[in-house]
């Protein structure tokens, strides 16, 4: 697991915390059918990634897809921190 999937995972159980605690979050879990992420949810998780990493997310071309896993999101992540060439 990568420092970054960790980090996504405390975010996601912060978010989730009235249904979940960190360790029942496995990285290939899906986000929306699996840990129950509903859309407000989806929101603050988003903003607080955008703030945990200093990253600003493009929220137009961000799809479920993206949230199929914490693993899945993460590659994500770490696509928007990278410099722009």
């Amino acid at each position: 697991m990568t420092d970054t999937e960790i980090r996504v995972m405390k975010v996601l159980a912060h978010v989730l915390s009235s249904r979940l605690e960190p360790g029942q979050i496995s990285p290939d879990a899906n986000m929306v059918s699996e840990l129950g992420l509903d859309s407000l949810e989806a929101i603050q998780f988003l903003l607080q990634i955008e703030d945990e990493f200093d990253i600003e997310l493009d929220f137009e071309n961000l799809s479920l897809q993206h949230l199929n896993s914490v693993r899945t999101f993460s590659a994500e992540v770490v696509a928007n921190r990278e410099p722009s060439r």
